[in-house]
């Protein structure tokens, strides 16, 4: 009966010392309040979500999430298309920079949701479950032909490379890699924001490739 009671009581402060962390977590900037675009693509039948970063708040982030889907028509809609993005509701991503799971309506394109994209599923709900890769751009470094990638491994031999955007001029650049060899993380190319063929071909002889983002207007000098 005492073991009993010690375990219980071990137990509950357990639970009390959970709670008290949960509640000592700061409020969420609400600088981070705002509609944040995604790309959307596909790996086997799971959907991951991308955040399409800025350089300034609220969209200063890499982020990546998969997401929770049941849907066999937006997976079919993820797997078809060249380029899907969603819009949002307006939220606050400093949840998905702490790694909440949580739902969020939103709208999905065929194409750039800002740059005349077709509008193919109106408010439908989409989970958010597990962070998978994020930065900020606290330690951005200067524009340089020097590039760097992160990567992240998802299934099997598929890693997902992520260009880490320099200040401005940079690009956003996001490739699947079934890899066979091993790929470099830091290469030198013929410019800060080479085309995106000379990005491709860095990655040639990894293993089979699979183009996922590129983008370079969000990222030019002013």
């Amino acid at each position: 009966m005492k073991k009993l009671f010690i375990g219980m009581f071990i137990l509950l402060s357990q639970i009390s010392f959970a709670e008290d962390e949960v509640k000592e977590l700061p409020p969420l900037d609400p600088a981070y309040m705002g509609v944040h675009g995604m790309v959307l693509f596909a790996q086997g039948s799971s959907i991951y979500a991308s955040h399409m970063p800025l350089y300034h708040k609220p969209h200063d982030v890499q982020l990546l999430y998969k997401l929770d889907n049941n849907n066999l028509a937006v997976l079919q809609s993820v797997r078809d298309g060249d380029l899907i993005t969603i819009k949002p509701e307006p939220f606050n991503l400093q949840r998905l920079m702490r790694e909440e799971r949580m739902a969020i309506n939103v709208d999905l394109y065929a194409g750039h949701f800002e740059r005349d994209g077709m509008l193919v599923y109106e408010n439908i709900p989409m989970v958010f479950e597990k962070q998978i890769y994020m930065r900020t751009f606290d330690d951005i470094k200067p524009a340089s032909s020097k590039q760097e990638y992160d990567v992240v491994s998802l299934q099997k031999n598929i890693k997902i490379y992520i260009h880490r955007i320099s200040q401005a001029p940079s690009f956003d650049h996001i490739i699947s890699i079934d890899q066979q060899a091993g790929c470099l993380t830091k290469f030198t190319t013929s410019s800060p924001v080479p085309k995106e063929s000379e990005l491709q071909y860095k990655f040639l002889n990894c293993g089979t490739m699979k183009p996922l983002y590129f983008e370079t207007k969000d990222f030019v000098a002013h």
